[in-house]
C-alpha cells in the first residue's frame, strides 16, 4: 500500500523530538542557575523538586516548539515560493516527491535525544539534517530545473537563510548594547 500522506506525521515528531532534546537540556541549565543564586531554595517551598522541573521542561518545551514550527513554516514558504520561481513543473510532482525527506529530519530529531547534555552536538544533529535535506532537495528536484533554475534555487535559499540568521543576530546584538547601555554602571 503506497499512500502519500503516510508520513506526514514525521514533521511533528521531529518538531517534538528536537523541542524535547533542547529542552532537557535548558531545563537543567536553568535549574542549576536557579540553585546558584538561591532561588530554587524558595521555590521549593511553594512547589515540590519534580513540579519545578515539569513547568520549566513545559515551557520550554512549548518555546522550542514554537520557534522550530515557525521555521519549518518559513522553510516551507520559501520551498515552494523557490518552486515557483525556478522549477518547470507546474502540477507539484516534485513537491510531493519532496515529502520523503522527513525521514531524514526524523532521524537527525532521535539522534539529538543522544546530546541532551550538549548543545553543540543538538545543534550538529540539527544543521546535518538540514544540510542532508537540502542536498536530498537538490537532487530530487534536479530533473525539473534548468541549469540556471538549479543555481538560483540553490542560491535563493542560501541568501535568504543567510540574511535571516545576520539580520536576527544584528537585532539580537542591538538590543543587548542597549540593555548593557542602560544599566546604571
Amino acid at each position: 500500500m503506497k499512500n502519500t500522506y503516510l508520513t506526514s506525521h514525521f514533521p511533528l515528531f521531529s518538531i517534538l523530538l528536537f523541542s524535547l532534546s533542547l529542552s532537557l537540556y535548558t531545563e537543567r541549565l536553568i535549574s542549576g542557575w536557579l540553585k546558584e543564586v538561591g532561588l530554587y531554595a524558595g521555590m521549593l517551598e511553594f512547589f515540590s523538586a519534580g513540579g519545578i522541573q515539569l513547568t520549566l521542561l513545559f515551557f520550554l518545551l512549548l518555546f522550542f516548539f514554537m520557534i522550530f514550527s515557525a521555521l519549518k513554516l518559513i522553510a516551507d514558504t520559501l520551498m515552494e515560493l523557490s518552486l515557483l520561481f525556478f522549477s518547470k513543473d507546474v502540477e507539484g510532482v516534485e513537491l510531493a516527491n519532496l515529502r520523503k525527506g522527513t525521514w531524514i529530519y526524523l532521524a537527525g530529531s532521535a539522534a539529538s535525544l543522544l546530546f541532551i547534555w550538549m548543545p553543540l552536538g543538538i545543534t550538529v544533529c540539527f544543521l546535518g539534517a538540514t544540510f542532508v535535506y537540502f542536498v536530498f532537495v537538490v537532487y530530487r528536484i534536479s530533473d525539473s530545473l534548468s541549469g540556471a533554475g538549479l543555481f538560483g534555487l540553490i542560491f535563493f535559499h542560501i541568501a535568504f537563510w543567510c540574511t535571516a540568521a545576520a539580520a536576527t543576530s544584528y537585532a539580537g546584538f542591538r538590543l543587548y548594547n542597549s540593555l548593557m547601555k542602560s544599566l546604571p554602571v
